[in-house]
């Protein structure tokens, strides 16, 4: 039950960040979206030294 309320709780205080201060929503998703690609070169250039 909690983790519902947790969930619920948390899409809707991002539909307000989105909706009450889109660009700065904008520029937390670039961040986060950079920082997930970062770490998808990271395991990339890993693999790619382990195998060669």
């Amino acid at each position: 039950m909690l983790k519902k309320v947790f969930t619920w709780g948390g899409i809707a205080f991002l539909i307000f960040f989105i909706a009450y201060q889109p660009s700065s929503a904008a520029d937390v998703f670039k961040s986060l979206g950079g920082s997930i690609l970062d770490i998808a070169q990271g395991f990339g250039d890993f693999f790619t030294d382990l195998v060669a």
